[in-house]
């Protein structure tokens, strides 16, 4: 049976593209929201989840931390992807010929510069691979749109200009999932533990959680807050740290943690991957 990567979007996305990069070996599945990747791997139609977590640019993903506990799936693995925009359109159409480029929202801005420099207004689009599906569905020959060399080659349309992005630096760090957790230290790079928890309702008590990483020379490399249940009064904390729970000093600051916690949920232990640094 041939194995299957889940993820949000049409093919072509940057989505897919993480997948095709991470998991060459599985066949990928376009779903329509995040939820419906979860609910593909947890009803078995897919192994693994590939889900967005933040951008360089542009920051978290919304709503991605209250859904990862939530889903009852652990993560395997981290993969970074390198966000080039291509300007493309159906084949014979020339830069000159376009009125609009259709992309996602997040996704205009982030060639501002270029768009303006030909006059192209920018139009805002569900999905940007789908723009670009789109175009050569209904053969529109004065609308281009902004997305991956993979949504080009998928469709049939020609690229007019690549790496056309504002900011060279423009990367996605996406967590690949699975219903299994994989403790087992695996890599070259070092591991990642990623987790959430609640502080208990006493004074400092964040300030004294996290004393326990710093006293052990544990580097956390993101630490965010959000609401939950519809609550100002109720915060749930996520956090990435370097390092195997396994490891000692590792293993010291999760139990300082756990003093000074209600609850503390391990989401993954998986391989660091080199392209963090």
């Amino acid at each position: 049976m041939t194995r299957r990567i889940a993820f949000q979007g049409e093919p072509g996305a940057y989505s897919d593209q993480a997948c095709r990069e991470a998991r060459p070996d599985m066949e990928t599945l376009p779903c329509r929201t995040f939820e419906d990747v979860i609910n593909a791997v947890r009803g078995g139609d897919a192994e693994l989840a590939m889900l967005p977590v933040e951008n360089s640019t542009y920051g978290r993903v919304a709503d991605i931390h209250r859904l990862l506990p939530e889903s009852g799936l652990r993560i395997v693995d981290e993969a970074f992807v390198r966000v080039h925009i291509s300007l493309m359109a159906l084949p014979g159409v020339q830069i000159e010929d376009l009125r609009t480029v259709r992309a996602h929202l997040v996704l205009l801005p982030q060639a501002r510069s270029f768009l303006k420099q030909y006059g192209i207004r920018g139009e805002a689009a569900a999905d940007s691979a789908g723009a670009a599906a789109e175009i050569a569905r209904h053969g529109l020959r004065d609308v281009g749109a902004l997305a991956s060399d993979l949504a080009a080659e998928l469709n049939g349309l020609h690229i007019l200009a690549r790496h056309i992005e504002d900011h060279a630096h423009n990367t996605t760090r996406f967590l690949i999932m699975g219903r299994k957790a994989d403790h087992s230290p695996r890599g070259e790079h070092g591991m990642m533990t990623t987790f959430v928890f609640q502080v208990r309702n006493i004074p400092a008590a964040l300030y004294k959680a996290m004393g326990g990483f710093a006293t052990n020379g544990v580097n956390m490399t993101k630490l965010e807050s959000y609401m939950v249940g519809g609550s100002f009064t109720a915060t749930q904390f996520y956090a990435d740290i370097e390092g195997h729970p396994d490891d000692p000093p590792v293993r010291r600051a999760l139990e300082e943690l756990d003093y000074f916690t209600d609850m503390l949920e391990i989401l993954g232990v998986y391989p660091r991957d080199p392209r963090r640094d």
